[in-house]
């Protein structure tokens, strides 16, 4: 009996634990959240790198272009969805076209979608399927561009004769015009408008196929570039607005004063854009200045006086421009700036913001554009009165 007790007592006083091994720690949490991991850098490539140095960059410009970015969604489905029928789309089918509504690869539409309750909607049909569409707000909001379309098609008519003035042959295929329309406020259906202005346009189509838009008549007042109406009106800017070193031998031994003097007889006048300055060789200093000449005043034609890189080389050809469009704006830092990515970048004509970064002229569509990021930031709870009191503005007109 005592020995029975003996050995009750010891088990209780040297129990036996199973070998810890034995146990799973599978159940806890050994890694680190997702949140609380430190971002990796971006790897460096011509996607990441940027064009501007952090040290000489101007917050007010590379702000606009974070504003695109956030709003791509927004601007291209609301752009699509504007030209299909019945304006509809789809759910099946949005979610293919990351491309043409703006969204990541791989990424959910609906996601995007739900951002914008305000604009975008989503609902079954008859059919069993769920489409897009615009919310009833969002129709409203879609006359009042339209009417602001319709009231400055003459402007965007001007617009256009310009390019064409400018352009090599007097001529640009229609396509080109139509693609990058949105940057100089072109309405979509411009197309069917050509022929109510028989003495500005001509179009004409090609053994391939191709629909050209011509010139008909040269228009004197119209061949004067912004550039050269600011010099009118103050020289010493504009001619403190660009640089165009001249090349000398060393051997020359000119002092600091006579280098300036000889500098500043090659820095004005420009070549206007407006004349044949495709013609001159394409490596002297005045095909130089012609082709800057080309990009202010392309610019200044340019809603926000900006454009992507790719805007400006979809006319390489009708403006003569070269490859070292690029190198040749980073010449001229005191009228371009140049912001975002070596692979997707962008130039801004600093003359057209002032010096908080706000457009000196700022075309009605432009305002438009910035109540509608104002109605995109709101939820459907939000901002009620405000919302209600557009709606019975839009009755009144």
């Amino acid at each position: 009996m005592a020995s029975r007790l003996f050995s009750l007592a010891k088990s209780f006083l040297n129990p036996k634990f199973p070998n810890p091994r034995s146990f799973s720690t599978s159940f806890l949490i050994t890694k680190t959240p997702k949140k609380h991991k430190p971002k990796r850098p971006k790897p460096d490539s011509p996607r990441t790198r940027s064009v501007t140095p952090d040290s000489n960059k101007i917050p007010h410009f590379e702000s606009l272009l974070a504003r695109d970015a956030k709003y791509r969604f927004l601007t291209k489905t609301k752009d699509f969805l504007s030209k299909q029928p019945e304006q509809i789309l789809r759910l099946d089918d949005a979610g293919k076209l990351y491309r043409e509504l703006g969204f990541p690869r791989g990424r959910k539409v609906t996601k995007f979608i739900s951002r914008y309750p305000l604009l975008f909607t989503s609902y079954r049909h008859s059919d069993n399927k769920i489409w897009l569409g615009f919310t009833d707000f969002m129709d409203q909001l879609l006359l009042e561009e339209r009417s602001i379309m319709e009231a400055m098609i003459e402007d965007r008519v001007t617009r256009i004769r310009k390019l064409l003035m400018m352009s090599k042959n007097k001529r640009i295929p229609l396509s080109k015009i139509y693609h990058k329309r949105l940057i100089f406020g072109i309405p979509e259906d411009f197309r069917d408008k050509i022929g109510k202005y028989p003495d500005y346009f001509r179009l004409v189509v090609e053994d391939d196929g191709k629909h050209i838009l011509e010139l008909v008549n040269w228009d004197p007042s119209l061949a004067v570039s912004a550039l050269e109406k600011e010099f009118l009106v103050n020289e010493d800017k504009v001619k403190k607005a660009f640089k165009f070193p001249v090349k000398y031998g060393k051997d020359l031994g000119l002092e600091e004063n006579d280098v300036k003097k000889l500098n500043l007889l090659n820095t004005l006048p420009l070549v206007s854009p407006y004349s044949d300055g495709w013609k001159l060789d394409s490596w002297s200093l005045e095909a130089e200045k012609y082709r800057v000449g080309i990009i202010h005043e392309f610019l200044s034609l340019t809603l926000e006086k900006r454009a992507l890189i790719h805007h400006i080389v979809e006319f390489k050809e009708e403006f003569s421009l070269t490859r070292q469009t690029y190198e040749m704006l980073k010449r001229q830092p005191w009228t371009f700036y140049l912001a975002g990515t070596e692979m997707n970048w962008a130039v801004f004509l600093k003359d057209g913001y002032d010096e908080n970064g706000n457009l000196i002229d700022k075309d009605p569509l432009l305002v438009f554009n910035e109540k509608l990021y104002k109605f995109a930031q709101m939820q459907e709870e939000e901002e009620e009165e405000e919302i209600s009191g557009f709606r019975e503005k839009l009755r009144g007109d």
